[in-house]
């Protein structure tokens, strides 16, 4: 089975300003003549995360990452206004330019799959390849499960603490509740909504508990622009037209090369947005870890991926 590659440190660390308002942070590791291929991190809000930058042998690869608007070294931080779907898809393309990069491979896991199709249906002929883990696409379906009711039967406990913030009479709409919350005056308050929302996710979000993580996603800066974001991301629908949008733009995307990866046991994004990615999508690779979760750092998931990529990299080389 495979393993991350080792820790590196980026060569290059970099900001853009893509607006009047928000300036982005970049970073690129690995080989700087290599396979270009950009990362999206999860959330939205997220930021980078070490760990993304060992998924690409970096001997092959050029590996980018960045931290969407309103997160990570991104700033400023927690900030919702000029912050939608298509102004992130705008961003990649200003940093694939800013790089001089003609096309690169595309690698999201969850918030970071729906970025990915996003862009992949806009810019289509600046994508080399797509690897999508634990696909979302922001439909209503897969917020209500999350958010609202569905992974609660599997978590009592956990969601009983997540809806404590919120009184009995608003919670037949949490996300609007929340959002209500993380938007309004209260610092307090949203402090403690903010951490209640990404807590519950930070509980479910691998297969065996990870306590460092579930600290990690209560920090106050962090959890603050984690739930901000995808609070407004959820509240909107994604900022796409249509509820299945991203499904029903899958033709774009005949004949490039895809990878789809998901955990069985997937809380957070079921397997059924990935199957139907796959059912619309069947020419793309797609399987399933059978012992796996959410997260990327599942060692079935890991494995997964780390041999997509190395089998992205030995074709280029081969080509």
């Amino acid at each position: 089975m495979r393993e991350f590659y080792p820790e590196r440190q980026p060569y290059v660390r970099g900001r853009l300003r893509v607006s009047d308002i928000h300036e982005i942070y970049f970073e690129e590791c690995g080989n700087p003549d290599g396979k270009p291929v950009v990362i999206l991190h999860g959330g939205p809000g997220g930021g980078v995360s070490p760990f993304l930058r060992r998924l690409h042998d970096p001997a092959l690869y050029r590996i980018i990452l960045f931290d969407q608007r309103g997160c990570g070294h991104s700033t400023p931080n927690a900030e919702l206004r000029d912050n939608t779907t298509w102004h992130l898809v705008a961003d990649m393309e200003a940093l694939r330019q800013h790089l001089g990069i003609e096309r690169w491979q595309l690698l999201g896991g969850s918030w970071g799959s729906t970025l990915a199709l996003a862009y992949a249906q806009k810019h289509t002929d600046r994508v080399a390849e797509l690897i999508l883990r634990s696909v979302f696409t922001v439909r209503q379906r897969e917020i209500n499960w999350f958010y609202q009711e569905g992974a609660s039967a599997l978590f009592p406990d956990v969601w009983e603490t997540y809806v404590a913030p919120i009184p009995r009479d608003e919670r037949a709409d949490l996300v609007a509740a929340y959002y209500k919350r993380l938007t309004g005056d209260n610092a307090h308050e949203q402090k403690v909504c903010a951490r209640a929302w990404s807590q519950w996710e930070a509980s479910t979000l691998s297969l065996r508990p990870n306590p460092a993580l579930i600290n990690e996603f209560g920090n106050d800066a962090f959890a603050l622009a984690f739930a901000r974001i995808e609070c407004h991301y959820f509240i909107n629908k994604g900022f796409f037209e249509s509820d299945d949008q991203l499904l029903a733009g899958v033709s774009k995307l005949r004949g490039l090369p895809g990878v789809i990866i998901q955990g069985r046991y997937d809380v957070v994004t079921p397997a059924e947005t990935a199957w139907a990615l796959h059912k619309t999508w069947p020419e793309a690779d797609f399987e399933i870890i059978a012992d796996a979760g959410h997260t990327a750092t599942e060692p079935g998931i890991t494995d997964a991926l780390i041999r997509a990529t190395d089998r992205f990299a030995m074709r280029a080389a081969h080509s």
